[in-house]
């Protein structure tokens, strides 16, 4: 059966930019006179309008974290970082060991590489289980350790072949990543690969090279058609797929407004440019599919530890 005699749900964004300048204006005023303490809940504030902002067939999303949560993680990030700058720079300043120094720089960056999966992995899981539609928490079952190995060995494979093998492991990262989130009793998965990855990012980027940069819409168009319409739900052994209607044209057009109206207001109107984002890629992400949105049933439980959502944060990795 086509797409076009399949049932087709859209999402729509009904954000304002003045009041998401007004939520941004107060967290920042805030954040500033507690020195950056309030950072927790002036996030929780953003991300609570933002995703009731969002509706589908007549509810809106809910986003359930608390800034008490965030602040939790926010500590133990504030902690990571002092560690990391210390090595970085405290200790040049202490030993004139070269040895001791190169060692130390080593272990810290190391360690980064089993930090990045724990933050995916803490991310997810606390992000997708306060994340709620008609009262159905999302939720991520992923193994801490299958993705720290999965991101270890991706990344010494990265390494040795000099990037090539980077597609692979992105590409296997969304697959495990999205294969484990959940809504309700609703499964996902993702069908991507390394190969057409290469091949799309290679052809794309030589284009925008050649181009001088006018092609990277249609670039960024591609990418994330791809990243979009290679998920899959299933639900009672029916596939649901999305469909993305996005163009290199529209993207164009965003990103052009979207620059004038960042640089025109010296920054001020960052708010808007969001919104202006937001709502596009809403408009244009469409469920095909016969999704039964009243049998879906409740499973997942709530994850209130924001660690890992503050460490992908810091790292500025995307969920998905």
């Amino acid at each position: 059966m086509s797409d076009l005699n399949k049932t087709q749900r859209s999402l729509t964004f009904y954000g304002e930019g003045s009041k998401l300048f007004g939520i941004t204006i107060i967290n920042a005023i805030l954040t500033v006179v507690t020195v950056g303490f309030y950072y927790p809940w002036a996030k929780v504030a953003k991300l609570h309008y933002l995703y009731s902002e969002f509706e589908f067939e007549g509810s809106r999303f809910e986003f359930h974290g608390k800034g008490k949560e965030v602040f939790k993680g926010f500590l133990k990030l504030i902690a990571f970082i002092v560690i990391f700058y210390g090595v970085l720079i405290g200790l040049p300043l202490i030993t004139q060991n070269v040895a001791v120094i190169i060692i130390s720089v080593l272990a810290v960056y190391t360690l980064m590489i089993f930090i990045i999966p724990l933050a995916l992995h803490g991310s997810a899981r606390y992000r997708l289980s306060r994340t709620s539609w008609r009262g159905i928490h999302f939720g991520y079952r992923g193994d801490r350790k299958e993705l720290v190995t999965l991101f270890v060995k991706g990344f010494l494979l990265t390494l040795v072949t000099f990037g090539i093998y980077a597609s692979w492991l992105s590409i296997s990262l969304r697959k495990y990543i999205i294969g484990n989130i959940r809504f309700g009793n609703i499964t996902f998965s993702y069908k991507g690969d390394g190969g057409e990855f290469l091949w799309l990012n290679f052809t794309n980027y030589f284009l925008s090279i050649i181009t001088l940069g006018i092609y990277f819409p249609w670039y960024m168009k591609n990418l994330t058609n791809y990243y979009i319409e290679n998920i899959t739900l299933h639900q009672d052994g029916k596939k649901i797929k999305l469909k993305s209607s996005i163009t290199g044209g529209g993207y164009f057009v965003l990103f052009l407004g979207n620059a004038l109206i960042v640089l025109f207001t010296l920054g001020f109107g960052t708010a808007w440019a969001t919104i202006r984002t937001l709502r596009y890629f809403a408009s244009n992400v469409t469920v095909v599919g016969d999704l039964d949105t009243e049998s879906i049933q409740q499973t997942e439980e709530d994850y209130k530890n924001a660690t890992g959502d503050d460490l992908a944060d810091f790292f500025e990795i995307d969920l998905i």
